[in-house]
C-alpha cells in the first residue's frame, strides 16, 4: 500500500513538477503546429474565418493536469506564434485566440474537477464550447473587428459585405457574428470535444505520470 506521506516527498513533488511542465510544453508545441493545419469553409462563414482544432490540446491539458495548465498551454501556443511565425494582425488574432482558448480550457478544466467522471467531463467540455462561442461575440464586436479595420484599412461594411455574400439579411456586425461567429466557434469546441473523448483514453499513460 501506498502511503500518503511518501507521495509528499520533496522528489515526488519534484517529479510531479516536471512532469506537469513537460506535458504543457509537449501539449504547448503540438498546439502551435495545429494552428497552421486551417482550412476556410466559405459556403458556410467568410474564408477568413478558418476552421482548426488547435484548442484540443488546451482541453486534454485541462482534464489531465487543471484548468490552469490548459489555459498555458493557449498561451504558450499563441507566443510561439508570435516568436517563430510572427503576427499580420499587430498580436489581436493571437489575443483572441488565446482569449477563447482559456476560456474553453478553464470552464471545462474547473467544472470536472468538481466530479471526475466522464459523464462530468462531457458536461464540462460543452460548457466551455459554448461558453467561449458566447464570448467570441462581444470580443470580436468590441476588439477584433474594429482592429482589424484599423489595420487592414478595411471599411467595415466591406466585412459585413463578406458575410451578406452567403446571406443578405446580416446587415450589421453584431448580426454577422451571431448567425455566423457564434455557431461556427461553438461548432469547432464540439470537434475538439468529439477528438477529446476519442484519444484521451490512449493518451492517458503519457499525460498523467
Amino acid at each position: 500500500m501506498t502511503h500518503p506521506e511518501i507521495l509528499s516527498t520533496p522528489a515526488a513533488l519534484s517529479r510531479e513538477r516536471t512532469h506537469r511542465i513537460t506535458v504543457t510544453a509537449m501539449l504547448s508545441a503540438v498546439a502551435f503546429v495545429l494552428m497552421f493545419l486551417e482550412f476556410p469553409i466559405p459556403a458556410l462563414i467568410p474564408s477568413f474565418v478558418k476552421m482548426d482544432v488547435s484548442d484540443l490540446p488546451e482541453l486534454l491539458a485541462a482534464f489531465a493536469l487543471g484548468p490552469v495548465h490548459g489555459a498555458a498551454v493557449a498561451l504558450l501556443k499563441n507566443l510561439l506564434h508570435l516568436a517563430i511565425h510572427g503576427t499580420t494582425s499587430a498580436g489581436v488574432g493571437e489575443l483572441c485566440n488565446f482569449t477563447l482558448g482559456a476560456v474553453f480550457a478553464l470552464t471545462a478544466g474547473s467544472l470536472y474537477r468538481i466530479r471526475k467522471t466522464r459523464s462530468m467531463a462531457l458536461i464540462a467540455s460543452l460548457s466551455g464550447a459554448a461558453l467561449m462561442a458566447l464570448v467570441s461575440v462581444p470580443l470580436n464586436f468590441f476588439v477584433v473587428y474594429p482592429a482589424y479595420v484599423v489595420l487592414y484599412k478595411m471599411p467595415m461594411e466591406v466585412i459585413i459585405g463578406m458575410y451578406q455574400a452567403i446571406l443578405p439579411g446580416a446587415d450589421s456586425l453584431l448580426k454577422c457574428l451571431v448567425i455566423f461567429n457564434l455557431p461556427f466557434t461553438f461548432c469547432k469546441g464540439l470537434i475538439d470535444v468529439a477528438l477529446c473523448f476519442l484519444i484521451y483514453k490512449p493518451l492517458s499513460p503519457l499525460l498523467h505520470r
